[in-house]
């Protein structure tokens, strides 16, 4: 069984003296999200349209379009489930 130190610190705010093991517990602050950048979502619309146009010019049919994409979305839905965005 691991052996959780329990010596006394100081958190500032937090009152007097919390032990290590309970200060580890402590809940971390909620941050919100940044805030969406309209320029950036603009440019998503055109680099997917400049993407999608790249492509389609290069041969590929809309079938395999879709199954990249469908991979893309699986890679960032696996990447959420690993935790936190930073």
């Amino acid at each position: 069984m691991a052996h959780v130190a329990t010596q006394a610190a100081s958190i500032p705010g937090k009152g007097p003296t919390v032990t290590a093991a309970r200060a580890a517990k402590a809940p971390q602050p909620v941050t919100a999200p940044p805030a969406v950048d309209p320029n950036r979502e603009k440019a998503l619309q055109i680099l997917s349209k400049s993407i999608y146009k790249e492509l389609r010019e290069n041969g590929y049919q809309p079938k395999q379009i879709v199954a990249l994409a469908t991979e893309i979305i699986s890679l960032v839905t696996t990447d959420i489930g690993d935790g936190p965005l930073t």
